[in-house]
């Protein structure tokens, strides 16, 4: 199925105390008859209770995990797919929506898909079976590839670091059943249990695909080989997380001279690449897998590639199959306790090889037209608000400043969709067989993604799908994606008003738009290069600032949890991000005008922390607190409000209260 990018997002997209006292009068009052605190002293306390009140209340602590207004967004984004899949399953309007609904009606029909059986997979395993010599091992690697079926090593398009506007084709390791190569060369007793109910998986699988049992034993210990031999070539995935490491750009010309027995100059044909460059950062191993390919015997290619067919195809096939992956994959890797539900089993399957169909048509029935203008101006506001702030800024450099503006100003904002539509002439699906219609989609969409490779296309589509709620700025390309499922409540909807839409999208917007010109953002230049364009002393402003901000959040209790305080400094970038988002969409707002007095600042402060409404367990706020590089919900809304003096102003909070530090005690980024 559709491999992972090398480069993985990590780069290039961007993809977190008491009561005031009440006043004289009050307090002498009986207690029995003692009025309530006014509305201002609860919110000039804790904001975040304060606003999500009614939201808190309607949505108890879970018993496990956790719940989240931006959670629930998500939910809904998915019953709309659902929604919209059974539409065109009974009524599909145009060829795009009758592919997608034969694919979901394949997929919920358990009784077809039982007796389709393994017929999905029969013409790639007796085109496995044709392999008898040396040279025929190459061509089938190269045709399961093809069809979405990654064996022996990934290949996948990815951004070309010398050129940001070019995609490269990256040959990366790949090719084994688990997923860290260490399972294969760890003694402990630990890994090797795991190993063993990895061989048990394997021997159910192969059993599916035809091994007779007589030689069950024989076939797994030659997988098992075969996977130990390529992840000693592998490097430890610790070494893939800089994507400098994984970027070494070669010639094509010579591959197939260079590895004879991978023939990888005919693999890129078959992938239809015809590119003048890919990237191998580890020539070794594919030096290794050369050897291996004219070394071993083809009989244990042969049952390498047909249990890597059987594994990939597990999920979407009959019973037997489904229950062999689930037992292993589900139950041992990821300690799932069941399956999925049915429908949400397809539904994945559908975002995983047909998601950019799936996305055209969610867009066209969920978004708008008015919505995406509005999406698109406040972003625009809140980019032109960016730029004043820079010429006002007192931390930046002429220079620097005349660069950052020149970088907004080539910005792009797309919404609901990308901006370059896709090729959707694909073999028709029909309803008979749910493996098939995954292989037809893999294979088209494995299509889409290599056409990405060569200059040119590097925008040719996004890194998420716009059904899927996202809002991120690509570094690579100085855009701003704003998905399709996004801009809904409690992030951008008609019915909330307008100081409230720049209090949540703006602010997220901003949040976003602020790392074209951050400590990340300054390592891509206005032109798409890769060059630092700060002096030493906006660095040194800069990390001044962020220390101040991560002292500022090492201080806030961390809910749920006694005693433990929010980390300040794991979390420092996304607060930062936090603090300049809502700061600069209060700016836009301001521009905007005309001004709308105390009740539209309420609405938009109201706006933002009622985006990070949220009930998490005790346990899960134990694991978030270790790991997660976002603040939890409460400070993410209280935070960045606690440094504008608008909101004391519009709140009647006094100097002093939780909400409304001493102006010299606040943070502050592009202001």
């Amino acid at each position: 199925m559709p491999t992972p990018r090398p480069l993985a997002l990590a780069l290039l997209l961007a993809l977190a105390a008491g009561l005031a006292a009440p006043d004289g009068h009050a307090a002498k009052k009986p207690a029995a008859k003692k009025a309530k605190a006014p509305a201002a002293s609860a919110a000039c306390a804790d904001f975040y209770a304060n606003a999500n009140a009614d939201w808190l209340k309607a949505n108890p602590m879970p018993d496990s995990g956790a719940i989240s207004s931006l959670g629930q967004l998500t939910a809904r984004a998915q019953q709309q797919q659902r929604d919209l899949l059974d539409a065109a399953m009974n009524a599909p309007q145009g060829n795009v929506q009758k592919l997608l609904g034969d694919f979901w009606a394949s997929g919920l029909d358990e009784a077809a898909v039982e007796r389709d059986g393994a017929n999905p997979v029969a013409p790639l395993l007796k085109r496995i079976d044709g392999i008898r010599k040396t040279g025929d091992v190459a061509p089938a690697i190269a045709a399961l590839h093809q069809v979405g079926i990654p064996a022996l090593f990934n290949f996948s398009a990815d951004v070309d670091l010398r050129e940001l506007d070019r995609h490269l084709g990256y040959f990366a390791q790949g090719g084994l059943g688990l997923p860290d190569p260490a399972y294969y060369t760890r003694g402990d007793a630990d890994t090797q249990a795991l190993l063993a109910r990895y061989a048990d998986y394997i021997r159910r699988i192969l059993t599916l695909t035809g091994i007779p049992a007589k030689d069950l034993e024989r076939e797994t210990a030659l997988v098992l080989d075969l996977e130990k031999r390529i992840a000693a070539a592998e490097r430890p995935l610790v070494e893939l997380r800089d994507p400098k490491a994984n970027f070494a750009p070669v010639a094509t010309a010579g591959l197939g001279k260079q590895y004879r027995n991978l023939q990888l100059d005919a693999f890129l044909k078959v992938q239809g690449v015809s590119d003048d460059t890919v990237s191998i950062a580890n020539p070794a191993l594919f030096a290794r897998l050369d050897a291996l390919v004219g070394g071993l015997k083809p009989a244990q290619w042969k049952t390498y590639l047909r249990w890597r067919v059987g594994d990939a195809m597990a999920p979407y096939l009959a019973k037997p199959w489904r229950d062999a992956s689930f037992d292993f994959r589900g139950k041992v890797l990821r300690g799932e306790t069941q399956p999925a539900p049915r429908w949400q089993q397809t539904l994945e399957a559908i975002n995983l090889a047909a998601g950019p169909m799936l996305g055209r048509e969610y867009a066209a029935r969920y978004l708008p037209d008015a919505t995406r203008r509005q999406a698109v101006d406040i972003a625009d506001h809140v980019r032109d608000a960016l730029v004043r702030n820079i010429g006002n800024s007192t931390w930046m450099s002429d220079a620097v400043k005349a660069e950052a503006r020149s970088k907004l100003g080539k910005l792009r904002i797309e919404v609901g969709t990308p901006r370059r539509d896709l090729d959707y002439s694909v073999q028709p699906m029909g309803r008979g067989s749910f493996g098939g219609n995954m292989l037809i989609a893999s294979t088209w969409r494995h299509r889409e993604e290599m056409k990405r490779i060569g200059r040119g296309n590097a925008d040719r589509r996004w890194d998420v799908l716009p059904q899927q709620p996202a809002l991120a700025y690509d570094l690579a390309q100085n855009r701003l994606i704003v998905t399709a499922a996004m801009l809904q409540a409690p992030v951008l909807d008609a019915a909330m008003p307008q100081a409230a839409q720049y209090g949540a999208y703006g602010a997220l917007v901003g949040h976003e738009l602020s790392h074209a010109v951050d400590a990340r953002g300054r390592m891509v230049d206005a032109g798409g290069d890769l060059r630092d364009w700060w002096t030493s002393t906006e660095a040194a402003a800069w990390d001044a600032n962020a220390q101040k901000a991560a002292a500022l959040y090492d201080g806030f209790a961390y809910p749920q949890l006694k005693g433990a305080k929010v980390n300040g400094r794991i979390t420092r970038d996304e607060n930062i991000a936090d603090i300049a988002g809502l700061e600069l969409a209060r700016a836009a707002l301001v521009a905007a005008g005309p001004a709308g007095g105390a009740d539209a600042d309420k609405a938009f402060y109201r706006g933002w922390a009622q985006v990070w409404a949220q009930q998490v367990t005790v346990d899960e706020a134990q694991r978030r607190s270790l790991q997660d590089v976002r603040a939890p919900g409460q400070w993410r809304s209280n935070g960045p409000v606690m440094q504008q003096g608008a909101f004391g102003s519009a709140f009647a909070c006094k100097a002093g209260t939780p909400m409304q530090p001493p102006a010299q005690q606040r943070v502050g980024i592009f202001r």
